[in-house]
Formats: C-alpha cells, structure tokens, sequence
C-alpha cells in the first residue's frame, strides 16, 4: 500500500488524514477537452463498498459508483463537460454522515492540438529496440531493491541493465541513421521474479519500470526524440498481464481474468475466428486461453476491464504525446472489445496510427483487422495498420531459395499480388525481422549482401519500414530469444566492440552501417516512396523489378533485385507502360552517378540497383 500511495502523491494526489482508506485511483489524472465525456475511475481502497462518494468542481458531474464483488473497489462514472476547468477535484468519502477519507484527483489541460496529433506514416521509418538491450545509460538503476530481479548480464534472459537514459543519450546516432520513429518493446513495470526485461508481462499500467527510469523520463525521451524528427510508438499490451500485477493480490472481481485467474493454455488457433465452419469451443479456446501461466488472460468482455484498457492506451498517448500504438498478439483479446478500443482511440486521435500484431502468412487473415478491408461479415474496425508477415516470409524464401517458376524472386511478388485484401496496404508495417524471431542476417545464412538486398527491398517497396536495432551492423542471433536480443556494442562501458563509433566492428557490418544510413536518408527525403503507387513486374532470370510512382509526374524510382552472382542486362522493353519516354536520366542513389538510360541496364550481381529516374 505504501508504494502505491507514494506513486499517487508524485503524480498530483492528496490524501486526507485517512488516507489508508483509499491507496490506488486509475487513470491517475484526466484532461479536459477530450472527445469523449465520459471518464470511470477505479478506486481501491480498504472495505470502500459501503461509502458515500461525492464530488464538487463546476463541470464534472458524478454519474454512478459501481460497488463490485471485491469490496476493496469501486468503480465511479464521471461526465466532464466542455465547460469543466482544469483544477483538483476533490473525492470525498463518506460513511454515516462522516467523511473517511478525500482524494483530490487531478484534471489538466490537453497540449495545444493534442487530439490532431500525425501519428507515424509511410514517410517513417521506424527502429525498433528491445531497451534492456541497447544502452546502459543510468548504472544507478541497475539494481532496484523493490524489483526481485535484479543485473545479471552474463545470462541472456536476465536483465542486462539497458534504460530509456541510454536511447536518450543515443537520439543523435538514430537521427542520423535515418530513422523517423522509435518502438520500444513495452517499458512499463515488469516486477516479475525471472526473465522479465522482455517487458511483455505488465505489473503496473501505470508505472514505468524504474530500471528503465520513470514516467517522467520516458516523457522526457518523447520530448527529446521529437526535437529530432522522431516519433515515440508505445507497445501496448491488451490481452495478458503478468502474475505479480497488483491485482492478482486482490481481484476486483471473479471474471477479471479468463477462467477465474486459473491457467488455461491458449489453442494459438487464430483461424477458428475466421471459420465459418469453426466450433465456439475453438473460437473461444483461442482468445479465452493464456499464452503461459504467468500471463494471466484479462477478460475484456466485462466492462470495467475494458474500460481500465481503452482509458489507458488514451492516457499513455496524452501524457507521453505518442506518435503511435503497437498492439501486441493483437487478435487474442476479446473481437468485439477490439472493435469498441480501435473506435474510442481513434475517435479521441483521428489521425494517430496504430498497429497492430496478427502473426499469420495468410493475408486474408491479417487483412480482416485493418480499417477499410472487405469483409465476410459486418466487424467494424478502426485499426489502421498491421504488421505485414506475409512479406517478410515471402522475401526470406525468395532471397534463400533456388529460382524456380514456383520459388524463389516469385513468392515476393505473389505475396504483394494479394494488396487487394487490405483497405490501406500503403499503411502497412513492414520488417525484415523483430524481436520474436531469428535475425534476418542470419536468416539469410549470414549473406552480407542478401541482407543488404533485403533491407533495401523494404526500405523501397509500399509500405512503413521497421528495423530491429543492430540489424544495421548485422546482429546475429537466432533461436533463444535472449540471443535474438542481444546488447549492441557499445552500449555498455567496457564493450570491446561499439556499433555507435565503429570500433571492432568488421568491413561487413562498416559497410551495412554505411548502406543503411544512405539508404535511409535518401528514404527520408523523397517523397515517390513515401506517397507513390507500387508496380512490380514478374520476375525473371532470378532479377526482380519494380517502380515507386506518381500518376501527375514523369519521375519515377526504379528498384532492380538481382540475386544472381553475375551482374545482369535488363532489357527494358517490356517496362514500357511505366517507362513511355525515349529517354531517362538515370541516378543511382546508393552509388552518387548518373547516367542516361535508353535501351539496357547493367546491374552487379547479388545486389539492390535503386535508381531515381527523370525525364532526359
């Protein structure tokens, strides 16, 4: 209790003489002026079930107070209106005409346009960092005695010391690599006895993880890494929480998680949502069921759970002023839930983006989630993006596998011949790989130039590019997650090695780095990939070709993928219909020439060739 109490007087709370009668109130501020009137705070308290609750500020009216199974919680409906001022509100409780305990609760003022925020778009390019892993920045919060798991960098799933100080203290290496948005795997706090820097098993929704600093510094991170150009995307988990999450200790009620806070193993059967042959008993061992018994499965049927989540994600993108949302194992929660949080975030911030995880190859599953795709039913959702897995399979095998009518440069163009399932595939996520999953460059056999290919492939065709951090000095790592994750070098003092100044780092990885940045920063500036349409052209002889293009202008990027060891003439006859002038100046964007282009093409074997074309 005392913890919690220290928590909500940092942020603003005060407590009468009888403050142990009320420890915790969530969200623990609000703001004037959002779209949405409505705000539920769930109080927790001692035996609060049968006292008087009464408010008095001008503009906010207290609605209901929802007294539930677990006595120690109430849950109270408040209406702000347009009128309502920034300002204290004082709770106040009451038992027999004698008030017990007051809370004043605090209402801010929203930042000026906070609710016509951008959210990221496929003019970014977003870095994804596993923050444990990345940079040790602040020793003092290595160990943190109310954490049970402390430093232990010799194993790779302990935590290794990694904060959100170190991605501050790095902002000018990712600026000048090119990237445009930060994901960070989740940073909220993670008091798990074991393995817990992966950040997935949340124990406070409100709190930062004090071995990666506080809320205020992670504020502070969006704050600086705007003053940059980059944005801040939040990985926002929906579906599980960890076992040692305060409420485990105390339940609200019997139906807070699924099965009544006893395991029960998710089918991983995402089809069965899909099926129109599917038993209920699959569709709901798949969402009902947790992923391990750490990971307790939130119920978001009920209402009060559904509501704690939706207020939350606004709260984060207020407070922190998030360009994003990443939503993990994102068709696991409850369907319709998802429909209700897509809605009511998106109504409160019309053009953030979020995006969301559905791990299937098969895109008409993917599809079915993101805003404006065709439907077999009448599911409303207002998701704008997710991630594109389809892709990233299709050019692993296409970069790995011998050229075949039915393999190899094929399978990348018969996974984009499927955009006509999504409502926005410009809006998609991209990714040559993440932090679930063996690293691209070894994916690719540990191939330097088919990994540079691939990035290339990514960087260039429809689409938002992520990149997983150390893949720009091609980071090895494969089949135990801490080894995927692995510390860049660099980022702790010590290190024989820095991905940051080059030290160590051999001609391989100096090269990818160097690509990358180029690459990169061409992206950034030029608005055919960010805004033009895609055309590709079936693959041939192992060369894969395609244009990034605008209907009103002559210009156009051409990217040709030769996998093959020997360079390649391209005859470029059969490009007519996107190339209709005689003539072209041509300029190779990672090389700095130029050249006239007219009949044929010479490209370097088992390399991407990017040309950014102009009327001669």
């Amino acid at each position: 209790m005392k913890t919690a109490l220290l928590l909500l007087m940092a942020y603003g709370f005060v407590f009468s003489e009888a403050e142990q009668k009320v420890s915790r109130v969530e969200p623990i501020n609000w703001w004037v002026g959002m779209a949405n009137p409505n705000l539920q705070l769930m109080i927790y308290g001692d035996n609060l079930k049968h006292l008087e609750i009464t408010i008095d500020h001008p503009g906010v009216l207290l609605k209901k107070a929802h007294y539930v199974d677990n006595a120690n919680y109430v849950f109270v409906d408040l209406e702000i209106s347009e009128s309502a001022k920034a300002g204290e509100i004082p709770l106040q409780f009451w038992s027999d005409e004698q008030m017990v305990a007051s809370v004043s609760y605090p209402l801010l003022s929203r930042a000026p346009n906070s609710a016509a925020r951008d959210g990221f778009s496929n003019k970014d390019v977003i870095y994804l960092i596993t923050p444990d892993r990345f940079v040790n920045g602040d020793l003092s919060n290595d160990e943190v005695p109310q954490m049970s798991e402390g430093i232990s960098r010799d194993k790779p799933g302990g935590r290794h010391g990694g904060d959100l100080q170190g991605i501050i203290n790095k902002l000018d290496y990712i600026a000048d690599m090119g990237f445009t948005q930060l994901w960070l795997n989740p940073v909220l706090e993670n008091a798990m006895e074991t393995y817990s820097y992966h950040g997935y098993s949340t124990t406070d929704y409100y709190a930062v993880d004090p071995r990666y600093g506080d809320n205020e510094l992670y504020k502070s991170l969006s704050e600086q890494a705007n003053a940059k150009g980059i944005g801040l995307i939040m990985d926002v988990i929906l579906n599980h929480i960890g076992s040692n999450h305060w409420w485990m200790k105390d339940m609200p009620m019997k139906d807070w998680t699924n099965h009544q806070g006893k395991f029960v193993g998710t089918t991983h059967l995402r089809e069965a949502l899909h099926d129109p042959n599917a038993a209920e008993i699959d569709r709901r061992g798949f969402d009902d069921g947790w992923f391990v018994p750490t990971m307790p499965d939130l119920n978001q049927r009920n209402a009060f759970v559904a509501n704690y989540l939706i207020q939350n994600s606004i709260w984060w993108v207020e407070y922190a002023n998030l360009s994003g949302i990443r939503v993990d194992t994102y068709s696991y929660p409850d369907k319709q839930f998802l429909s209700q949080w897509t809605k009511r975030v998106m109504a409160e911030y019309p053009s953030l983006n979020i995006v969301g995880e559905e791990w299937s190859l098969n895109p008409a599953i993917t599809a079915y989630w993101q805003r404006g795709s065709k439907r077999h039913d009448d599911y409303e959702s207002e998701l704008p993006s997710v991630f594109d897995f389809s892709l990233q399979h299709a050019v692993i095998k296409s970069l790995t596998e011998t050229e075949k009518w039915n393999s190899g440069w094929i399978t990348t163009y018969q996974s984009l011949a499927n955009d006509f399932l999504y409502g926005d595939p410009s809006n998609l996520v991209t990714f040559p790989d993440n932090h679930d999953m063996t690293r691209v460059y070894d994916l690719l056999k540990q191939d330097p130039e088919l990994t540079r290919m691939a990035l290339a492939l990514f960087a260039t065709t429809r689409g938002i590019p992520q990149i997983y951090y150390g893949t720009e000095i091609l980071m090895a790592g494969a089949d135990d997650h801490g080894i995927i994750r692995s510390d860049f070098p660099g980022g702790w003092p010590g290190d024989q090695k820095n991905g940051f100044t080059g030290k160590g780092l051999t001609e391989q990885q100096q090269l990818t780095q160097s690509f990358v940045r180029k690459l990169l920063n061409f992206r950034k500036q030029e608005p055919l990939l960010h805004q033009g349409k895609l055309m590709h052209f079936g693959p041939r002889d192992g060369v894969y070709v395609y244009f990034r293009y605008l209907p009103d202008s002559s210009a156009r990027i051409m990217v040709i993928m030769n996998k093959n060891q020997d360079e390649y003439a391209l005859d470029l006859a059969r490009f007519q219909e996107i190339l209709p002038l005689a003539k072209y100046r041509a300029v190779n964007v990672l090389e700095d020439s130029a050249s006239a282009v007219t009949d044929t093409i010479i490209v370097d074997g088992k390399k991407a060739t990017i040309l950014k074309l102009t009327e001669f």
